[in-house]
């Protein structure tokens, strides 16, 4: 395959803020000049320790290690190549790209021909909703009260009956049965391939970018012996435990209001949307799990108030779809609700009989996923009797030792209490045992996985290399020289270039007492041109393990200093700091040195006249001449 050529690399990245294409992933918020920050899209955590620097186009997390840049971020994040990360951001801002053999632009790459498949079948299947034989599917949609307005918004459309529609219109298209067997737009039968999808309602399921990934169908005809729903099956780029349907809509709201609204299906997101929830989002053909909570967190960010709603049917299905969803959400730091409709209708219904106001009535009005959970408990248990009320805080106790907080918690044991007409006390007592079970519970070495190896001799029979530790900013010593060295590299690695060339190479040239400070200055000091975009960067990350990581929290830490102006201001006071501190410390020296020769002597005259000039250098950086 023909390489890009380096310079559009380097323009394509010049041009594309990263926390543009970070935030449609994770909810940012400012953490001080020049620095966002929000939950780290790499590993789990419940305080924001990923930083973003749009100035120099790199991110770090101070959690797991994680860095790079715009390019290294979508790989990671969308499994892409590099040549595919590429052209996605030049595509996105409408640059051309030219490749080294002069040719054109390759279509040949994997996933970007399953992106390109995907979203040529979503118009064909969008064009064929105007088609005369669509007419069930625009019923269908009218009927909930869709109407074209809100089909096309959707991107809402139709696979006709045949077998071979989609088919033959990508052929045309230049797509090979391979390409869409993989895109999952065709199946693979005794007989041959044909279309996925017949005779049925097509919702584009899009990825947090926009970009179609895969499709929902809904069957229309009696004569289908299919499922009622039918998805794409995974694929490289479909991945029905990660994706959510209309995220891409409802992002912004989400990250904006702190809080999301999982549905059951596209029709009540659809639903929700016009009603003007807008931040709703459906599971794609499987059940809410882990995955889908670390994306939503991920949006939603850390803020006290982050909330997930969930919606259930009151019918059994929905109450074990809330007890699944329990399980994820009560790892979480958002603060889960559930609600449900009047008479047990789901958002589509309801605003359909209803109209809107329900609908966002129906959000409004709800409650605490741990009540509902709590209700799921202890229904069905007599409470009348005894033994009922006795099986009934046995089998609810355990939902309400399971909250961490113990504020929270007590106040269940309230809600619990009143539920069953108990005694307080008697409920305390019960949640008290059921924490300890559970603590017991994990703390056996079957509940901790794998045991730890051994420690002395026996551990060095195994065959896991020794891992060296990261070198970070929390790793060093803690003295006044090492603070001074690393904020002084700190300000010179993000805002360096606004300060004269001169000062920087001056403060540079000065050796550093902690040696893993040294091996950054030195790194820094090897770069050819800091003026150019990108040489902090390139400084950092020629840094080699383990004290790369520490050159990359310098990089990318929040300094601290509240205006770009005061963070250039700081940087220059630094440098000069670390000049001066040289400057007393040679003094110190000749000091000592001239107790030790006649003053009148050579040696003693050329001391004095060092000390001097010393002292005039002094000056000369504390009045700022």
């Amino acid at each position: 395959m023909a390489r890009i050529a380096q310079a559009d690399v380097e323009e394509v990245k010049a041009r594309t803020n990263i926390a543009d294409i970070v935030g449609e992933r994770v909810a940012l918020k400012s953490a001080g000049v020049g620095s966002l920050k929000g939950l780290c899209p790499f590993h789990d955590e419940r305080s924001p320790s990923f930083h973003v620097r749009p100035q120099v186009g790199y991110y770090h997390c101070f959690g797991c290690g994680e860095s790079g840049d715009v390019y290294s971020f979508l790989r990671a994040m969308d499994h892409l190549s590099f040549t595919e990360a590429v052209e996605r951001l030049a595509a996105r801002i409408g640059y051309t790209l030219h490749y080294e053999d002069g040719g054109a632009a390759p279509e040949t790459s994997g996933r970007t021909r399953l992106y390109q498949a995907n979203t040529a079948a979503a118009e064909w299947f969008r064009g064929q909703l105007a088609t005369g034989e669509a007419d069930a599917a625009r019923r269908f949609l009218g009927e909930r009260g869709f109407d074209a307005g809100a089909a096309a918004h959707f991107g809402v459309g139709y696979a006709p009956k045949g077998w071979n529609g989609a088919r033959d219109a990508l052929h045309a298209q230049g797509f090979t049965d391979e390409e869409l067997l993989a895109a999952g737009i065709l199946s693979q039968g005794q007989r041959g391939v044909y279309d996925r999808f017949r005779g049925r309602v097509i919702w584009p399921i899009r990825d947090i970018t926009g970009q179609t990934i895969g499709f929902g169908a809904r069957r229309l005809f009696e004569d289908d012996q299919g499922p009622k729903y039918l998805n794409t099956p995974e694929t490289p780029i479909y991945k029905k435990a990660q994706v959510l349907y209309g995220l891409d809509l409802a992002k912004k709201e989400v990250s904006r209001s702190h809080r999301v609204v999982v549905v059951e299906g596209y029709t009540d997101v659809m639903a929700c949307h016009l009603a003007g929830v807008t931040s709703a989002i459906a599971t794609c053909g499987t059940a809410f799990g882990s995955e889908h909570m670390r994306v939503v967190g991920r949006i939603v960010g850390t803020d006290a108030s982050g909330e997930v709603v969930f919606t259930f049917d009151p019918d059994a299905a929905g109450q074990k779809a809330a007890v699944r969803a329990f399980a994820e959400a009560r790892t979480s730091t958002l603060q889960s609700y559930v609600a449900v409709g009047p008479e047990g209708l789901d958002p589509c219904d309801l605003r359909l009989n209803r109209g809107d106001g329900a609908v966002r009535a129906m959000i409004d009005t709800k409650s605490p996923l741990f009540e509902f959970v709590i209700d799921q408990r202890i229904a069905g248990h007599d409470l009348a009797s005894v033994e009922g009320r006795v099986a009934a805080l046995g089998s609810a106790a355990p939902i309400v030792a399971e909250i961490k907080d113990s504020g929270i918690r007590g106040r269940y044991e309230h809600v619990l209490a009143r539920r069953l007409g108990e005694d307080l006390r008697d409920v305390h007592r019960a949640v008290l045992r059921a924490a300890r079970r559970e603590s017991e519970g994990s703390e056996r070495p079957d509940a901790r996985g794998p045991a730890a190896p051994a420690s002395g001799a026996a551990a060095m029979t195994t065959d896991q290399p020794a891992t060296i530790a990261r070198a970070t900013i929390a790793s060093l010593p803690r003295t006044s020289d090492a603070a001074l060295e690393r904020d002084a590299l700190m300000g010179i690695l993000q805002y360096g270039h606004l300060v004269e060339a001169a000062e920087i190479d001056a403060a540079l040239a000065i050796p550093m007492t902690v040696p893993a400070l040294d091996v950054v200055r030195q790194s820094i000091l090897a770069q050819p041109d800091r003026t150019r975009i990108g040489w902090a960067v390139a400084a950092a990350e020629s840094v080699r393990e383990p004290l790369r990581s520490l050159a990359v929290e310098l990089l990318t830490a929040s300094f601290p200093a509240l205006t770009e102006l005061e963070a250039q201001l700081s940087t220059r006071s630094l440098a000069r700091t670390l000049r001066i501190r040289a400057i007393d410390r040679e003094k110190v020296a000749l000091l000592g040195a001239i107790q030790r020769v006649p003053a009148e002597s050579e040696e003693g005259r050329a001391v004095r006249l060092s000390l001097r000039d010393l002292d005039a250098r002094r000056r000369g950086l504390t009045e700022g001449s």
